[in-house]
C-alpha cells in the first residue's frame, strides 16, 4: 500500500464544534458540511456529530440527500437553494431548509406543490454581492412569502464578505444592514460564519455556521488555530520512499528549478499534486520528517516531492513525513503556499486513504 494517509481525528471536530456553541451560549449551530465535509468525509463526520450537532449545511441537493440519509432528526440547510423548480418538491421530501436567493427560486418556491411547507431563508446581500436581495427587494419578498401555503418557518440569512479582517470597516456596514430588517417577522435569523463566530458577537443571532472552524483551521491570518483553541482535525502523512546524495551543482525536480549550492542530501517523498498537495508549493516549503522541518526542494511532481535533507543525515527510507498535522498546522503551509486552508483540506483527492480516529 502506498505510504500516504490523511488522519482525521472526529473528537477534534466534536471540540471544535462545542467551542463554536460556546462562543454563542443559547444559540443553535449548522455544522457546515459541504463539500464532503471540507475533504474530511460527509459520512463519518456527520455520524461522528450526530445527536451533538442541531444542523448540518451543505451546497447542493446532492449533498443534502447524503447527509439526510446519515441523521433524520438535524436540520440541513442548503445553501445554494434549489437550482430549478423540481427541486423544491424532493426539499420538501427530504425536509429541507431552503436558502431562496434570488427571485427565480421565490417564484418557483410560490409556484410549487409541495408535499410539505418548507423551512425558508431568506437570504440578504448585506454586501457580499454574490447571492441574495438587495434589502427592498427582500423586504417585498417578505411579504410576499409570509403565510404562503410553500412556507413553514421565514427566516432571514446573510454572509459576510470580511469577517476574516478583524476591523474591517465592512463588517459593520453588513451587520447593520442585517439589523435593519429585523423589524419584519422573521422565525429565525442566521449570519455568523467561522470568523464571526469567534469574534463577533453582535453577529450570532439564532443559528451559527461553523465551517473551516469545525475542521480545527484559523479563519484569520494573524490568529492560529491553536490561539483560538481549535484543534486540528486532519493529518497528512506520508513516509521518505529514497534517499540519495548529489554533488553541487547538480538540480532536482521539473524544470530544474533548484539547485544544490553544497554536496546534498535529497529524499522523496511519496505524495504529490495529484493528491492534493500544492503544485505551487515553493522551494523552501516546510515539511516535517521525522519530528523536524526540513525543506521542499524542487517542483512538487504528480506523485511525488522531494525534500533537502543535507541536516538529517539520520534520515533514512521509511522514515515518516508530515506534510500538514499537528506538527505543521496546515494554515502556515498554505500561507507558505499563497493560498489559504480551506483550498488545501478541500483539495485531498480520494485515492488518498482516511484513517478515522474516534
Amino acid at each position: 500500500m502506498r505510504p500516504l494517509i490523511a488522519a482525521i481525528d472526529l473528537s477534534a471536530i466534536r471540540h471544535n464544534y462545542a467551542l463554536a456553541k460556546r462562543c454563542a451560549p443559547g444559540r443553535q449551530a449548522f455544522a457546515v458540511v459541504k463539500a464532503n465535509a471540507y475533504g474530511h468525509g460527509v459520512r463519518e463526520v456527520v455520524a461522528s456529530l450526530r445527536g451533538e450537532a442541531d444542523g448540518f449545511a451543505v451546497a447542493c441537493l446532492e449533498e443534502a440527500a447524503e447527509v439526510r440519509a446519515l441523521d433524520d432528526l438535524a436540520r440541513v440547510l442548503l445553501l445554494e437553494g434549489c437550482f430549478e423548480p423540481a427541486e423544491c418538491q424532493l426539499a420538501a421530501q427530504l425536509g429541507l431548509d431552503v436558502v431562496v436567493q434570488g427571485p427565480e427560486q421565490a417564484e418557483a418556491l410560490l409556484g410549487a406543490g409541495l408535499s410539505r411547507p418548507l423551512n425558508v431563508w431568506l437570504k440578504l446581500d448585506s454586501g457580499m454581492h454574490r447571492l441574495g436581495f438587495a434589502a427592498d427587494e427582500l423586504r417585498r419578498w417578505h411579504a410576499r412569502l409570509r403565510g404562503a401555503a410553500q412556507v413553514a418557518e421565514l427566516n432571514l440569512i446573510s454572509h459576510f464578505a470580511c469577517a476574516d479582517l478583524r476591523g474591517h470597516s465592512l463588517n459593520d456596514v453588513q451587520l447593520e444592514g442585517f439589523l435593519d430588517l429585523l423589524d419584519l417577522d422573521f422565525d429565525q435569523r442566521s449570519l455568523a460564519n467561522s470568523a464571526a463566530i469567534l469574534t463577533m458577537p453582535a453577529a450570532h443571532m439564532d443559528w451559527l455556521r461553523p465551517g473551516i472552524m469545525l475542521y480545527g483551521a484559523s479563519p484569520f491570518a494573524d490568529l492560529s488555530a491553536t490561539d483560538l483553541g481549535l484543534k486540528p482535525a486532519m493529518s497528512l502523512s506520508a513516509q521518505l520512499i529514497a534517499v540519495r546524495e548529489i554533488a553541487a551543482g547538480e538540480t532536482v525536480g521539473y524544470g530544474a528549478t533548484w539547485e544544490a549550492a553544497r554536496p546534498s542530501r535529497i529524499g522523496t517523498v511519496s505524495c504529490g499534486y495529484a493528491d492534493g498537495y500544492p503544485r505551487h508549493a515553493p522551494n523552501g516549503t516546510p515539511v516535517v520528517v521525522n519530528g523536524r522541518r526540513v525543506p521542499l526542494a524542487g517542483r512538487v511532481s504528480m506523485d511525488m516531492l522531494a525534500l533537502d535533507l543535507s541536516e538529517m543525515p539520520e534520515a533514512r527510507v521509511g522514515d515518516p513525513v508530515e506534510l500538514w498535522g499537528a506538527q505543521l498546522p496546515v494554515d502556515e503551509l498554505a500561507q507558505a503556499c499563497g493560498t489559504i486552508g480551506y483550498e488545501l483540506l478541500t483539495k485531498v483527492t480520494a485515492r488518498v486513504p482516511r484513517r478515522y480516529l474516534a
